[in-house]
Parts: C-alpha cells; sequence; structure tokens
C-alpha cells in the first residue's frame, strides 16, 4: 500500500485533532482561527509548527530548534 504524503493537513484530519485536546485548548484554535481567517487545518499547523521552531510561520518554515 503506497501512502500519499500531504505537505497540509486536511480538514478531516484538523477535526480528528480538536477532537482529542482540552476544550480549553480547542477553543482557543477555533477562535484563533476565527479572529485571523485561516482555516483550523491551517490555525493547528502553525500552533505544532510554533511550538517547533519560535520563527516558523507553518511546517514549511518549521526547523525544529532554530528558535531557540
Amino acid at each position: 500500500m503506497q501512502v500519499k504524503l500531504q505537505e497540509q493537513l486536511s480538514a478531516s484530519d484538523a477535526t480528528a485533532i480538536l477532537e482529542r485536546l482540552p476544550e480549553r485548548i480547542r477553543l482557543a484554535l477555533n477562535e484563533r482561527a476565527a479572529e485571523i481567517e485561516y482555516p483550523i487545518e491551517a490555525v493547528i499547523e502553525m500552533a505544532i509548527a510554533s511550538f517547533l521552531d519560535t520563527e516558523a510561520l507553518g511546517f514549511a518554515d518549521c526547523k525544529p530548534g532554530r528558535g531557540q
């Protein structure tokens, strides 16, 4: 079975992630997405990327350890 790698989270992947997060984090991510008018999947990517690299805007920019 060949797996196609995606460059971005899909909406269904974002939903699956959100369902497993504590409510306060889920609400904060949804509020941020609404505030900046971005899809929730992009906001989740940005949140994870910024945790790994404070200078990253998203996974494409992420170089773990660079922003520390």
